[in-house]
């Protein structure tokens, strides 16, 4: 296989890796296995925000690749598609064309379906409500409260607005929910419907590779990932303490 084609190929997985949200590492790892199976050295830097590659052949080839990822999410499944990808690349023989079809085969595959998506938003609000002991009738209330959020943050993300943004109105529109549901029905505890309604919103596999990355070495690319996410935590508190301090009028603590 040309360098240029292993190159293509090192660099859109590297790309589909790190958008999916995949610790520095292995981003880094999977890249330099593919390169190696065909006999190119690859050496590259990787951040959060994007990265650069270098492959050389023996005969003294080399190409450079930079990437710049701006759109970054959490996908645990296709993450676990690209891994498993990267190692038939590296026991099997597999030509250029097979690999780029499994490529944009695994980037267009169709993600889980938006009712499923929307209904495993409320059952983790559901469970994580009565984890921190709210009542079944708390429960149910952040479980409409969270569809009703994934419904709205997802409506934001196509937008395009910046991420903190998203994540402030997020927080924001669970809080004013849970309040106008607290003036409705009395019975309900404020505090663990909204401790159960933000649950989606925290951040909570981005602190975990932050801190990965930072027992594998990658002390920048920790940091950068554990400022992002302390951001992210500070959004959402910043929206549900927005709107609290708007409602508390509302009802009696």
């Amino acid at each position: 296989m040309e360098l240029k084609q292993v190159m293509e190929i090192t660099t859109k997985i590297g790309e589909m890796l790190l958008s999916s949200g995949a610790e520095i590492y292995r981003v880094e790892d999977t890249m330099k296995r593919i390169a190696k199976s065909y006999e190119v050295e690859l050496d590259s830097f990787v951040m959060p925000t994007g990265f650069s590659a270098t492959g050389k052949t023996h005969d003294g080839r080399i190409i450079t690749c930079v990437k710049r990822i701006k759109d970054r999410t959490v996908d645990l499944h296709r993450i676990d598609l690209l891994n498993d990808l990267s190692r038939r690349i590296e026991n099997e023989d597999l030509n250029y064309d097979e690999i780029i079809g499994e490529v944009e085969k695994i980037r267009k595959l169709p993600y889980f379906k938006y009712p499923l998506r929307v209904f495993s938003a409320g059952i983790v609000a559901f469970s994580f409500t009565q984890l921190f002991n709210g009542k079944l009738l708390d429960a149910l209330i952040a479980f409409i409260i969270t569809c009703i959020v994934y419904v709205v943050k997802e409506k934001i993300s196509r937008l395009g607005f910046f991420q903190f943004f998203e994540y402030f109105l997020s927080g924001f529109l669970a809080a004013i929910l849970t309040l106008i549901f607290k003036n409705l029905i009395n019975a309900i505890n404020l505090d663990k419907v909204i401790i159960g309604s933000i649950m989606i919103l925290v951040p909570g596999i981005a602190m975990t590779n932050a801190i990965k990355d930072a027992l594998y070495g990658d002390l920048i690319s920790s940091f950068a990932r554990f400022g992002e996410a302390l951001f992210i935590a500070a959004s959402v508190g910043a929206g549900v303490g927005f709107a609290l301090t708007l409602g508390l009028g509302w009802v009696m603590l």
